[in-house]
């Protein structure tokens, strides 16, 4: 199974959850003068749990029935709105805090909130129907439920809002689960897995304790801009602590921070310190950032806490521009240097900039949506496991991409959520990663053997796995795989570049054999020729150091390099496969000088046609030209075999 997502501005797809369509059951619901009941996640016990027991006697109510005027939001959506409840759902909480700092991400999660709010002044608009969008592989899930909502003595029970008024969290929360399967199989989480499905962005988790932080002032400040821009671009931050080994969870320490729970980051700030002209002068300048606590409670206690004397060195008018409060609502400001030792782990959410009309860097997107599965047959196997297994780690799926010039690629292998099939004792995640390997510059079969390793991802069971790799020109393939062999589930690849990198899977193993290939000639050796710049090009009869490129003959095809500007000592690096019909001719490399009116030709290698040798490496003279342009030599590479799987 493979679906290639073209690669130039995607237009976002937006499907509907089971066939639910939100404007047809509205209408149909309206045109009834009928609440909507949603048939799929029902007002049952199998919508709260699976495995627990009730923590008293549970009435679904609506809206309506809790208090008289109920709205999506009250005085607009804010990080503040949100508390935890009585599920540990964390993660979710501390996304969706992070959600509400964000009008355009939100905006999508929650589309046509005012279509969707209440209607007072003509209440028979109103059908209890509501709908929220999830980023699910590649495209936007519009999930619809009805709004009746557990509670027990009339309050809800799991995330609510500050006012009762206000129950957009509280839908989310019930449209989170309803995806998931129940509300208790969103206890115990990633938040990168929320903020991926509240953007379609990438995660990039950041191990902060590796990193002396705390004692490094300027890998300290870089990691600050590096927020500030994140945050200023739109991404999503949240953050934790990682308990040791036999601590206990959700463990409250002494300076008010608790271990094991994520916080979600909710502005990040420079800060001048004095009031007024005084401000401006002095160049003292603090390091803020800001987070909330999803339980509502439980702040940080140390400097820069909510009251502590420290907020008199900053205006009135700054403390009110940085929301400062003295009310203990979960949210809170540390100085950065205290949050650089106190917490453990980050995740980014980012925003990748694929549109064409932007000030800031863009990229080009490519997806691509394939499988490991297992076969009966070996050729068919695509689950061959990670590189330990050198014996069935070809079989997994490969994709190649190009790169033109130096450049980043970002990287990101996801796999279907497991979260649904909790309920049936599973909801593991595969263990994956993925590896990047430099191959030559025409390959289109697949490899089968090691080739250059250019890096590689951790490997993990977690649902997205992201990667930031520096590489120069060349053809790459990329192996996604499970740690273990014959493991099956479904992935997405999303390869981010400066350019068109035309990503696409190799399915063929070796050229295939027809009748007509039969009658000119089927393959019978495959080679892979490497050419370096060896002992130098040393250049005479000209002024200035050439312009030079390296072409590879073989059997009426070639393979040319790019051009080394000015260099007299080029490294061409140029590697090229070839499925050779007739052995016994030589290969020969080229080397030309770029000039105007045509280019001249510098010399030529031949590579004897006897070549039958794994990784011969050897210096070779240029020869051929008479006007002894070139004198010096280029290190070729080779390798060659009669199996035409074996490169």
């Amino acid at each position: 199974m493979q679906l290639t997502v073209p690669q130039t501005k995607m237009r976002e797809r937006v499907e509907y959850y089971k066939n639910q369509n939100y404007s047809k059951l509205k209408k149909s619901c309206i045109k009834q003068q009928v609440l909507f009941e949603d048939p799929l996640f029902p007002a049952s016990l199998a919508s709260l749990y699976y495995r627990r027991t009730p923590p008293g006697t549970i009435e679904w109510k609506r809206p309506k029935e809790i208090c008289q005027n109920p709205r999506l939001f009250v005085d607009g959506i804010s990080s503040r709105d949100l508390n935890q409840g009585s599920l540990g759902n964390c993660w979710f909480v501390a996304a969706a805090s992070c959600l509400a700092t964000k009008l355009s991400m939100w905006k999508k999660v929650i589309p046509n909130h005012s279509e969707q709010d209440w209607n007072h002044k003509d209440p028979g608009r109103h059908a209890g129907i509501f709908h929220f969008r999830f980023w699910r592989f590649g495209s936007w899930l519009d999930i619809c439920i009805d709004d009746r909502l557990p509670t027990i003595n009339g309050h809800l029970i799991f995330c609510h809002s500050n006012d009762i008024n206000e129950f957009w969290c509280a839908l989310l929360e019930k449209a989170y689960a309803k995806l998931n399967g129940c509300y208790e199989a969103l206890e115990g989480g990633n938040t990168a897995e929320a903020l991926v499905d509240f953007t379609g962005g990438i995660s990039e988790p950041v191990v902060m304790d590796k990193e002396n932080f705390t004692e490094e002032l300027e890998k300290r400040k870089k990691l600050f801009q590096r927020l500030l821009k994140a945050h200023s671009r739109q991404a999503l931050i949240s953050c934790s602590i990682r308990p040791g080994t036999g601590e206990e969870i959700e463990a409250q320490m002494a300076c008010g921070l608790v271990k094991g729970h994520a916080y979600g980051v909710t502005d990040i700030r420079k800060v001048r310190i004095g009031k007024g002209v005084i401000s401006w002068i002095k160049a003292n300048k603090l390091y803020m950032i800001r987070m909330r606590n999803p339980w509502g409670t439980s702040e940080w206690k140390g400097p820069w806490s909510c009251g502590s004397n420290e907020w008199k060195q900053i205006s009135k008018k700054m403390r009110e521009k940085m929301g400062v409060t003295v009310t203990d609502d979960g949210e809170f400001w540390m100085d950065f240097k205290d949050f650089c030792y106190y917490f453990t782990d980050m995740v980014i959410s980012r925003q990748i900039n694929t549109s064409f009309l932007s000030f800031h860097k863009t990229w080009v997107e490519a997806r691509i949506l394939s499988e490991w599965n297992v076969s009966a047959s070996r050729l068919q196997n695509r689950s061959g496991g990670c590189i330990n297994n050198r014996s069935t780690f070809f079989q997994n799926p490969q994709f190649r991409f190009d790169v033109v010039g130096e450049e980043s690629a970002l990287v990101c292998l996801q796999q279907e959520d497991q979260r649904v099939h909790k309920k049936e004792g599973g909801g593991e995640n595969l263990a994956m990663g993925f590896e990047i390997f430099k191959v030559e510059v025409n390959r289109k079969y697949r490899m089968h053997a090691v080739q250059q390793k250019i890096s590689s991802s951790a490997y993990i069971d977690s649902r997205s796995i992201f990667l930031r790799s520096e590489l120069t020109e060349g053809r790459y393939v990329i192996v996604p795989t499970t740690f273990s062999p014959g493991e099956t589930g479904k992935f997405l690849v999303r390869l981010f570049t400066d350019r068109k990198a035309n990503l696409r899977e190799l399915t063929l193993d070796q050229p295939k054999s027809s009748f007509w290939k039969c009658l000119v000639g089927y393959p019978k050796r495959v080679t892979s020729v490497t050419v370096h710049s060896g002992a130098g090009l040393r250049i005479t009869g000209q002024n200035k150091e050439p312009d030079t490129y390296v072409i590879i003959r073989c059997e009426g095809t070639k393979i040319k390099s790019r051009v080394q500007k000015s260099n007299s000592k080029p490294d061409y690096n140029l590697k090229a496969l070839f499925y050779r019909k007739k052995p016994k001719r030589p290969i020969k490399i080229q080397v030309w000088s770029c000039a105007f009116p045509r280019d001249i030709f510098l010399g030529e290698v031949s590579i004897a046609a006897n070549v039958n040798e794994i990784g011969k490496s050897e210096v070779c003279r240029l020869e051929g030209n008479p006007r002894d342009y070139a004198l010096g030599s280029v290190l070729v590479e080779t390798s060659s075999s009669d199996d035409l799987t074996a490169i």
